[in-house]
This record gives C-alpha cells, structure tokens and sequence, in this order.
C-alpha cells in the first residue's frame, strides 16, 4: 500500500491514513486494513485497536459528524485532519478504557506530524472545546427518520426503505447489530479436516473460537487473526462468514457433480463447492482477469486445482461458451448493494443510491435469465445475494419465476444481521423442471 503518512507507523495514524483512503479514493476499509496489518509489526492488542478505530469511525460516522458539526462550522479541512478529528471522537465517546489526554496528546502528535503549525493548533483547539462542552445529543432530533438516521449512521433513504419492508421493531432491531464489531469468521474445509478437529489445533496454538451457531462447518475466532494462523496458511481454513457458507450447503452438491459459479470472485463459495466434490468440477467465471488469478491461488492454497477451472468471462456470455444443459448445478451469487456487509465494509451504506439499487435489479434478473438454457433439466439454479434489501432478492425471485415458468421454487432464505449476529444474507433455489 502506497503510504501517505510514510513516516507515521502509530496506530492512530494508520488509522487516520486508512479512513482518509476509504472516502478519498473509495476504497474498502476491510482491503487496507488487512494490507496493514500484514505490512506492519504490530502488537496483538495494537492490531485490536487499529481495527476497532477504523471501523468503529466508519460505523458511526453520522453520529460523529452531527457531534463535531458545531465545534468546526463551516471551516474547510483538509480530508486527513477532518478523518483525524472524527477519529479522535470516536474514542473519546466510544472507547471507556483509553483515558481522554492519551487520545488528545496522541491525535495532536499526529496533526504535528503530518501537518505544518496551525493545523496542529486547530486540532488542539477543537479537541480541548469538545472536552469542555457537552456534545449534541441525536435523541432530541425532532424528526423520527432523522433521528434513526443520525442516532445509527444511516442514510436515511436506506432507513426508509427498510422500514418499509420489516417494520419499526424489526429495522430498530437490525439497526442496533449493524453498528458492532464484526465477527472474524472461517470456514474449515471438510475434506482436510473436521470442524471440531480444526477448533482443537488452532486453540492449541494459542487461538480462542468458537463453533458458529448458523453454519456447522464454521468457527468464530474471539482471539488472534486467523490469516496468521498455521491452518489458514495450508489451506485448511477460508475467509467467508458464517451466512455465506450457507449458500453452497443449500446447493446439495454432489461428489461428480459438474458445477458453474457464475460470479465468483474472490472464490470463497467456489472452493466450499470444491470441498464436495471427488470427480467433479466447479467452473468459476469472473470478469476480471485479476481476480481470476485470485480465485487460481485461493484454489491452489487449498489443494483444490483439480477441481476448479477458473475463466475470465462475463456470465452473460456464458451460453455462447458452453453447450446447452453443461451444468448440474449453478450458482448466481449476484453482484448486489451489499447492504448485509454493512459491519464489515461498514462505508457501503454511504455509497449507495436508491437508483443504483434499481438498476442491480435489472442485472440481476439478466444474470439469472442468462444461466437458464445451461442448467440441466431436474439441476438446481441457486440465487444468491449479500444484501437483505427485499428489491434484490425476493422481487427479484418473484420476476425471474414469472418470466421463467420451467422454473420452481425450492427454498428460499433471508438471513438478517440481528438473527445470527452475522452477514446479512439472501438465498433461493430453484429446480428446472423442463427444456
């Protein structure tokens, strides 16, 4: 990662260069947050911190923006002091066990570091200020939109919407999750090892988890980071959340089952249908060149290559590619909003539009329509989204049904972030009756 703070390796400054790349350059906090970790030497309990600032700035960047609003006006900063600041809220009002003169004397440090005088002034002053003086409080918003809006960091269009769709108690329900620390979730690969056999190892090797509640073959680390871990490392072990892992288990893949995961990077699903296969193979198609690569080396860490055969393709060219009826099974893992990852790339909720959304839809519907004529007569075609915004899944089901009437429903499922404390996610199969 190209550093903009080269000569700044404390906590608090990676972390202010991390928050100012995701709203400078729109890049994912989760990426840059892994790309620092694994380039500097830090402590397990600094590495904690690291991840609890940056996420937990971007988590409620709303609240802390309406809390420094009046202590800066209408005074133009520079992005970085502006990131520094709401950094520096963040843990004076969320983090109880860091003392307020160790955040201010080390934020000052900071904006001296990397800025010339009077920014290291500015800094001090609104810091000092808002020390001082009590902060706005968000409950007395009048408006109840507002209020939910700012009080959880919400835009308040996608506030709405799920309103609209779950109702006051539910939404307020999935609105007091969306905000917490998210889980560092693995999935063990079963042909390697058993679930339990890989929670044994890692705990022996000084690792805390879990066993998931949702996916049995999924742990939950409390404790290191399992990229680090000797199990990850051989490839035993995969990056994906608990919810995600439900997708393939829902497939029923068979051993010699002739699979196509349709959008498949970074190829998180397609080596879980690796992992049951014996004589089959999964075709993994993406886009972009690059992350076809990636999906070949998450394949080859794994022990998987036999079985995934991984092409630069756009899916909707997938019929002119491969004969009619190629396929037992096909996976849909649609490109979505991704609004059921909003705790672990908590920035997507301030980067979509409701019109954006709209034209997912119509992908969406695209993707699935393109996949008909390769799926075999009694295959399954699976949809699936990272998203819990009904207008990507369930009417997007509902659309594919009536345009498609070959097609029926097997099961479909809706996982909310609050039910599990996990990724928000959504699931249906379909069966193909008939040509």
């Amino acid at each position: 990662m190209k550093r903009k703070f080269a000569s700044d390796h404390s906590v608090r400054g990676l972390s202010v260069e991390i928050l100012t790349r995701v709203q400078q350059e729109n890049a994912y906090s989760n990426l840059l947050l892994n790309q620092v970790l694994q380039a500097e030497h830090l402590s397990v309990r600094d590495q904690a911190l690291l991840t609890q600032i940056v996420y937990g700035s971007l988590q409620h960047r709303l609240t802390l923006e309406y809390w420094l609003a009046p202590f800066i006006k209408q005074k133009q900063t520079l992005p970085w002091v502006y990131e520094l600041l709401l950094a520096a809220i963040f843990q004076l009002q969320y983090l109880d066990r860091v003392p307020a003169r160790a955040i201010l004397d080390e934020s000052i440090k900071i904006a001296k570091r990397n800025g010339h005088d009077g920014i290291r002034k500015f800094v001090t002053g609104v810091l000092h200020a808002i020390l001082r003086q009590d902060l706005p409080d968000p409950t007395k918003i009048k408006d109840p939109l507002q209020r939910l809006s700012v009080c959880y960091s919400l835009p308040e269009w996608l506030l709405q919407q799920l309103l609209n769709e779950n109702g006051q108690d539910k939404t307020v329900a999935i609105l007091q999750t969306i905000n917490q620390p998210p889980h560092q979730a693995v999935r063990v690969n079963q042909s390697q090892l058993t679930t339990a056999a890989a929670k044994e190892q890692l705990e022996a090797d000084g690792f805390t988890c879990d066993f998931s509640p949702l996916s049995p073959v999924s742990l939950i680390i409390k404790h290191g980071f399992a990229s680090q871990s000797k199990l990850f490392k051989s490839g035993a072990l995969v990056f994906q959340d608990e919810s995600a892992a439900q997708v393939v288990d829902g497939m029923q893949v068979q051993p010699t089952d002739h699979v196509l995961d349709a959008c498949a990077a970074p190829g998180g699903k397609t080596l879980q249908i690796a992992d049951q296969l014996t004589s089959g193979v999964v075709t993994a198609l993406d886009i972009h060149q690059h992350k076809v690569k990636l999906i070949e080396e998450n394949a080859a860490r794994c022990g998987f290559s036999a079985k995934v055969a991984a092409i630069c393709l756009d899916a909707r060219q997938a019929a002119a590619k491969f004969p009619p009826a190629s396929f037992d099974k096909i996976l849909v893992d649609a490109p979505c909003s991704g609004i059921g990852l909003v705790r672990r790339k908590p920035e997507i909720r301030y980067r979509k539009t409701a019109t954006g959304i709209r034209n997912l839809q119509q992908l969406q519907l695209g993707l699935l329509a393109s996949m008909v004529p390769l799926v075999k007569t009694g295959g399954r075609l699976t949809y699936s989204t990272c998203t819990i915004l009904q207008s990507e899944n369930d009417q997007v089901i509902a659309a594919f049904l009536q345009q498609h009437p070959e097609f029926k429903l097997l099961s479909k499922k809706t996982i909310l972030p609050d039910e599990f404390d996990s990724d928000g996610f959504f699931m249906a199969s379909l069966e193909k009756m008939q040509d």
